[in-house]
């Protein structure tokens, strides 16, 4: 494997070419438009024009991608994460053009990618899932008598949704009724699906989630757990490793869980089985992320592992370079999310970064996308970088992220910052005793 085209931008851009150029591997890097003068354009081995700003117009345009990497004759493609990362019939082109996909198989993708299915694979496998409907609701009726059975309140969501979409939480029947055929035109729309089914809401909840990775080998093995219940709208925002919540007991049972879970689908590369977990430590599968994730650098920051390395690996067919018994963790890790984002109204805040100014440090990682004279356009995601700090232990590296945030100065744009001060100075997040709800708090902004 010689060369790896990277079907995505930004900081996950950078990330992948970074190793890349570790293992002596040459990159194709694809852009729009508006990303011609972006950092991981420049830093590629090559980069090659796809199309215009808007995403359906250049990233999400899979024969450019293609075509791009046959005229590049590239060994492999690695999607990163969002864009085509969980698209089936992507992977599957991408293998019938003989090249690699770094990533699971187009099966498992698919499967996983509805949701009523992974339940239902998860339950054969005996996984504890959520209480909630086995099959896509047929009609509100339907809906009534389920929800009805198990008890309001209850999730409605898209069986094909992610990243928040097409979730809507009811209190009682009358919301239910409300958001029934909404929450379907809205799948319709975002997903091409409008497939919902129902599931019990579980209140004070925790969002946990294990690394494995597995190889065409038979290896299947996990990297530990992610605690990212620091939501806003169903979006993680804060991630950490280990869980200040979890005891060592319901962690070793997540973990066989979890490689339950993956082995019932026979997993091959990175994928993160998330959890939902309830002030008993009683944990419910949630779904399966067929992909690398976002918050993978506190997994790497606790283990000294490089996982697009071993993305990489697995992709060329050797085996994982270590078994579970010989993956050790040490120390903390937390990341935050900076995003472009009115601190008020929390919606994107595009524009130009006219200055940023940050102070390295012992156990400070910054994944950033983005470079002082940048300008951060409306059409992606608005994830300017990812801060992530390490320490011996968790009140280490919460230590240095404050130091790290009341040091930053950034100008041009409006981000989040400000909110991740005041995280950390609170005191329920100090102590780590914080559920998904953690946000709703008066005495955090909103």
């Amino acid at each position: 494997m010689q060369k790896i085209l990277i079907a995505n931008r930004g900081e996950i851009a950078l990330r992948i070419i970074k190793t890349c150029r570790e293992m002596g591997i040459e990159t194709v890097a694809v852009y729009s438009d508006a990303d011609k003068d972006m950092p991981f354009v420049k830093a590629a081995t090559k980069a090659i024009r796809i199309g215009e700003a808007p995403v359906n117009k250049s990233y999400l345009l899979t024969e450019a991608i293609i075509e791009a990497a046959r005229s590049e004759k590239v060994d492999a493609i690695h999607p990163g994460y969002g864009f085509l990362s969980e698209n089936a019939v992507f992977a599957e082109l991408v293998e019938r053009e003989g090249m690699k996909f770094i990533g699971p198989t187009a099966k498992t993708i698919e499967m996983m990618g509805d949701k009523i299915v992974s339940r239902q694979t998860m339950e054969k496998a005996g996984v504890p899932v959520v209480p909630g409907s086995g099959t896509g609701l047929q009609s509100m009726e339907e809906a009534i008598h389920l929800a009805d059975s198990i008890g309001y309140p209850v999730m409605l969501k898209a069986s094909s949704g992610g990243g928040g979409i097409g979730m809507v939480r009811c209190e009682n029947e009358q919301a239910l009724v409300k958001a029934f055929d909404s929450t379907k035109a809205r799948a319709k729309a975002y997903f091409g699906s409008d497939a919902v089914f129902l599931e019990k809401f579980i209140s004070d909840s925790r969002h946990v989630e294990v690394q494995i990775f597995g190889d065409v080998h038979g290896n299947l093995v996990h990297l530990f757990e992610r605690d990212c219940s620091i939501q806003r709208r169903h979006q993680k925002v804060v991630e950490e490793t280990p869980s200040p919540f979890l005891s060592e007991n319901a962690k070793v049972k997540m973990y066989e869980t979890a490689l339950l879970a993956a082995n019932a689908v026979g997993y091959i590369n990175a994928g993160t089985i998330e959890f939902i977990v309830d002030e008993h430590e009683n944990f419910y599968f949630l779904e399966m992320n067929t992909r690398l994730q976002v918050e993978h650098p506190v997994t790497e920051q606790i283990t000294g592992l490089d996982l697009v390395k071993w993305q990489i690996l697995v992709a060329r067919g050797e085996k994982l370079p270590l078994l579970q018994d010989e993956i050790k963790r040490q120390g903390h890790a937390i990341e935050f999310r900076l995003y472009a984002e009115d601190p008020v109204r929390f919606l994107p805040s595009p524009g130009k970064i006219t200055e940023w100014k940050w102070t390295d440090g012992q156990g400070v990682r910054i994944d950033n996308g983005y470079e002082e004279g940048n300008t951060v356009t409306p059409f992606y995601d608005p994830m300017i970088a990812k801060c992530i700090f390490f320490g011996e232990n968790r009140k280490e590296s919460l230590s240095r992220a404050d130091a790290f945030f009341r040091g930053l100065k950034i100008d041009g744009i409006k981000t989040n910052a400000q909110l991740f001060k005041e995280i950390i100075v609170d005191e329920e997040f100090q102590k780590g005793d914080y559920t998904t709800n953690f946000l709703s708090k008066t005495n955090v902004k909103n």
